[in-house]
């Protein structure tokens, strides 16, 4: 997995980014964590699906497209819950809340950008 900075509307925030590299990266997420950090995230690519079967916490869900606009935004995702977006190429997991704490809204872009 890289690890690198999240980029919201062209600006460098203080979240810490998982990007998947591997098919089986993916097909893992976050199971088997028992909490994810403020200030930490997951980035699944591709990804246009995600469930939280066997997950131990709610979780903020984002959807991009494949030029980095948001889709969609489905906070505080339960356990044993699937959410879907067609149109996404990718899907942002957060900790419950942060795309709130964020400003994330429908329509921001999102990038991501190794540190330097």
């Amino acid at each position: 997995m890289k690890h690198v900075r999240l980029i919201v509307r062209g600006v460098p925030s203080r979240v810490a980014l998982e990007v998947t590299d591997r098919r089986h990266e993916r097909m893992r997420g976050l199971l088997g964590r028992d909490a994810l950090d403020a200030d930490s995230a997951l980035w699944l690519e591709p990804c246009n699906a995600v469930h939280t079967f066997g997950m131990r916490f709610p979780i903020d869900v984002i959807f991009i497209d494949r030029h980095g606009c948001v889709l969609s935004i489905h906070r505080n995702v339960g356990r044993a819950r699937m959410r879907v977006n067609w149109r996404a190429r990718v899907a942002l997991e957060m900790c419950a809340h942060a795309a709130q704490t964020l400003h994330i809204e429908r329509g921001d872009r999102l990038e991501w950008r190794t540190p330097a």
